[in-house]
């Protein structure tokens, strides 16, 4: 394990409050911090329209800690529409544009921004990577958990294979085709700007599906080597990940897509990451 990685990151995080990202930062680069919104003598922002309608959808869970919270969230985002694996290559050329090419997509882990032409199974195409594995939980790629945009992202085929379905963690050797991502026999560690997104959609995913619908509960749990558990793991590095890397402009402008254009529902955890803390 390469804990010596996190202590710099986390260096570079904290020199990185210190500058202004413009709202259209792109996904390749490392998340915004958001620092212009807090601190002695700065102004607060003016509430906005699409404020008061995201307070308004989280209103039940307001209030509400731990397990009432995760209880109270459960039942805001289950109320979603579905769409079929097919239609998911099309949403993601959505979700996931280049805001810097709209003829391309912004890979998950390579940080490649690639044609939307090139999607497919050839070794330099990209795919359709489930963040929680579809083993975790044996949905395969059922209208619902295994096709939850949420956790579905785009990928380059060959680091899709390699990633498999391990859980997450720290440590490995360095990962072609993705600068910044490990990997060894049982985990897999994401470049530094996305170790929150990866966080987050799991967490989603564990809140979203809990033994309803037909579908598995799935779980979080501090391990690794899962198997075919509908459980994920590791949660004490997840957090951390999910405090380290916060949202940044590319992952809200896709939280909110997903709720207009898609499954009209939302992952708490980019609109309220310091949920993630109060739940586990």
């Amino acid at each position: 394990m390469t804990i010596s990685r996190r202590t710099s990151w986390a260096v570079c995080i904290a020199a990185a409050t210190l500058i202004a990202v413009p709202a259209a930062a792109t996904a390749g680069t490392d998340h915004e911090a958001d620092a212009g919104r807090t601190g002695a003598g700065a102004a607060a922002p003016a509430a906005t329209e699409a404020d008061a309608t995201v307070d308004a959808y989280y209103a039940p869970a307001e209030g509400k800690t731990g397990a009432a919270l995760k209880a109270a969230l459960h039942d805001i985002v289950k109320n979603q529409s579905r769409i079929g694996y097919d239609a998911v290559w099309n949403a993601l050329k959505v979700t996931d544009q280049d805001p810097a090419n709209p003829n391309n997509v912004i890979l998950l882990y390579s940080g490649r921004s690639q044609s939307k032409s090139t999607s497919g199974g050839g070794a330099d195409d990209w795919n359709r990577e489930h963040v929680w594995a579809k083993s975790h939980g044996g949905f395969g790629t059922a209208t619902g958990p295994g096709t939850d945009l949420h956790h579905l992202r785009p990928e380059d085929v060959t680091v899709n294979s390699t990633r498999g379905n391990k859980d997450f963690d720290l440590g490995g050797s360095p990962v072609a085709e993705a600068p910044g991502s490990y990997t060894d026999a049982d985990s897999f560690e994401p470049r530094n700007a996305v170790k929150g997104d990866v966080a987050r959609m799991l967490l989603y995913m564990a809140v979203r599906y809990d033994g309803g619908d037909g579908f598995p509960d799935l779980e979080m749990n501090d391990r690794v080597d899962n198997g075919s558990a509908p459980a994920f793991g590791r949660i004490g590095v997840l957090k951390e990940w999910n405090r380290l890397d916060p949202p940044d402009a590319f992952e809200r402008r896709r939280n909110q897509v997903i709720h207009d254009a898609y499954q009209h529902n939302r992952n708490p955890f980019i609109d309220h990451p310091e949920w993630v803390d109060s739940i586990w």
